[in-house]
This record gives C-alpha cells, sequence and structure tokens, in this order.
C-alpha cells in the first residue's frame, strides 16, 4: 500500500511540474512619482535643493527625510502582498541623487530585500531624475543608459534587464515629461519628449527585437491627448505601443486629484503582444480625506510649507508583466 501511494504521489508530482514548464506567474512591477524626494542637505544645487534642507523654507529635516523613506517601503511592502511576490522593479519620478535610493534601499525594511538601483544625474532644472530599482533575486542588469530629451529636463533612462527564471529580456523605459508650467511651450517639450521615447523604442526594437519593451512614467497628459499617437499610430512608430492604462481612463480614474477630479497621467506603454494588466494602487496610508473637495486624496509631504508626512500627490501605478 505504501509503495503505491509513494509511486501514485510520484506520477502527481512528475504531472504537476509537466503541466507548469515554462510558466512564469506574471512579474508585478510599480512606478511611482514621489515627489521631490530630496535629500536634506543643501548641497548648492540650485533652489530646490536649497528649499529641501533642514535650514530651507520647508525645514526638511533627516527625521522626516526619514519618515518619507519608511513610507515608500512600506508601500512596496504592500504591493508585494497583494500580488504574492515582490515588485520585479520599479520606476521612480522625482529622485534628486544616489544618496536618496542608497537610503531608501539601506535603512528602511527594504534592506530585507535584495533591491539595487540605476540612476543617473540629469540636466533638468529643479534637480530631479528619474530612477529604477529592481530585485536582484528576480533580474540581472545587462545594461542602462540616460536618453537626453531637453537640455533643461529630465532624461529618460533606459534599462535592460533579463529576467532570471526565464531567460527573457526586458527594456524599460522611465520617463518624466516635462509639466504643464509654461501653457503652449510646454505641451511641444512634451511632445519632443514623446518624440525622443519613440526613437527609444524603435532602436530596441532594431538591437533586442525578441525582448519586452515597456514605457512607464508621469507623462503629464491624460490618455486622450492627440500627441500621444506619436507611439501609438503605425504611421509613426516601427512596433506601436498601447497605453495599458486606457480602461482605467475610461472608467474615470486617475492618479492625481485636483480640485475634486481625479487625472490620470502616469502610465504605461508596450506593444499589443503584451498581454499585461495595469491598475492604479490606492494605497490607504498614503490616502487623506480631501475636506475641501469630498473624497479621498493622495497625501502629500506638504502643502505650501506646512509638512503633512506623506509621500506624494501621485498614487503609484502597477502592471503585473507575463514573461
Amino acid at each position: 500500500m505504501f509503495r503505491f501511494f509513494s509511486a501514485a504521489a510520484v506520477c502527481l508530482c512528475l504531472a504537476i511540474c509537466t503541466s507548469r514548464a515554462g510558466d512564469v506567474d506574471p512579474v508585478p512591477v510599480l512606478f511611482w512619482n514621489v515627489e521631490n524626494f530630496f535629500d536634506y542637505i543643501d548641497g548648492g544645487n540650485g533652489v530646490s535643493d536649497a528649499e529641501f534642507c533642514w535650514s530651507g523654507a520647508r525645514r526638511w529635516t533627516r527625521k522626516r527625510f526619514n519618515i518619507k523613506c519608511n513610507a515608500i517601503a512600506k508601500a512596496v511592502f504592500w504591493t508585494a502582498d497583494r500580488y504574492g511576490h515582490m515588485p520585479g522593479f520599479i520606476g521612480l519620478a522625482e529622485v534628486e541623487n544616489s544618496y536618496v535610493l542608497r537610503s531608501l534601499l539601506q535603512n528602511t525594511s527594504l534592506r530585507k530585500k535584495d533591491y539595487a538601483y540605476v540612476h543617473y544625474d540629469s540636466p533638468d532644472h529643479r534637480g530631479i531624475d528619474v530612477a529604477l530599482l529592481y530585485d536582484k533575486t528576480q533580474f540581472g542588469l545587462e545594461d542602462s543608459k540616460p536618453c537626453r530629451v531637453l537640455a533643461d529636463t529630465r532624461d529618460i533612462l533606459l534599462v535592460r534587464l533579463k529576467h532570471m527564471e526565464s531567460g527573457k529580456t526586458v527594456c524599460v523605459a522611465a520617463n518624466h515629461h516635462p509639466s504643464k508650467y509654461g501653457g503652449d511651450e510646454s505641451s511641444s517639450r512634451r511632445i519632443v519628449a514623446l518624440e525622443r521615447l519613440r526613437a527609444v523604442s524603435d532602436s530596441v526594437r532594431r538591437l533586442y527585437p525578441e525582448a519586452l519593451f515597456v514605457a512607464m512614467g508621469d507623462f503629464n497628459d491624460t490618455p486622450d491627448n492627440k500627441a500621444f499617437r506619436i507611439l501609438t499610430d503605425p504611421d509613426h512608430a516601427m512596433e506601436p505601443l498601447v497605453n495599458l492604462m486606457d480602461a482605467a481612463f475610461e472608467r474615470g480614474e486617475g492618479t492625481i486629484r485636483f480640485n475634486g477630479r481625479w487625472e490620470l497621467i502616469d502610465l504605461f506603454f508596450a506593444p499589443r503582444s503584451i498581454n499585461a494588466k495595469a491598475e492604479i494602487l490606492r494605497i490607504p496610508f498614503l490616502m487623506e480625506w480631501d475636506n475641501v473637495h469630498a473624497g479621498y486624496k493622495p497625501r502629500r509631504t506638504y502643502s505650501g510649507p506646512r509638512w503633512l508626512g506623506g509621500v506624494s500627490d501621485h498614487c503609484p501605478v502597477a502592471l503585473l508583466l507575463p514573461l
């Protein structure tokens, strides 16, 4: 009887293993504009740097900085609980420098995990950049480079990763396009950024035709803006991209709340062949009640000069990436 049970168990195990051969669970990935993620030291790098220090207008102290770091780390673990896996990689916008990334990974609960970061200083006039965190137990870093957009704004960060389990290559473009300050001129600057992203996407397609390509970022425009045809129209791009946040936009969802209305400006783009699910994360401890316009909104770090203790005016967005 024992021998029969053992043989049956072995056969069952083999059947399960065979049926799952080559199957890899979708990898959760995040993008989050963490709003003015500055260190607390005035390094002499401009007005924003001076403002966000212990002696500056915001009274940005080491204690407040650490509170923000710990809240970001807590949000990453909340995401892991939601999806059953730690995020494979995380795009961040409005990061001042490598120091804040090291602090996030070494001085919070994320030190228990095996994340590394990719970051380059960009020519942005506010001194903020985009960065990418990646889990070294899930991905290996193959290459990275900053892609210049304009002389005074954030570069597009292009990172090539290899997924350990599937062996597939993933090329990630992290974006933070010019803001709407400046009216019509700012619109033309965002068009330049979209054209640069399209060129990056086309280059990846030529060099790594088997790679998965994902563009993530704060695009500072909603999905109904016609400028996105630069990415999605077959007449413009070698391989047209699809906005994976379109369904959320059609449902009236958003990542920032302005005057009581949600706007969706944090987006994922990928080729149509990537059948991926994207969503906006409403993480409870990152939200607060809006006393002026009824409803919940993201809790910012500051409201004017007043410290609120939150992280960002943006909600993070998540993508379940099939590999």
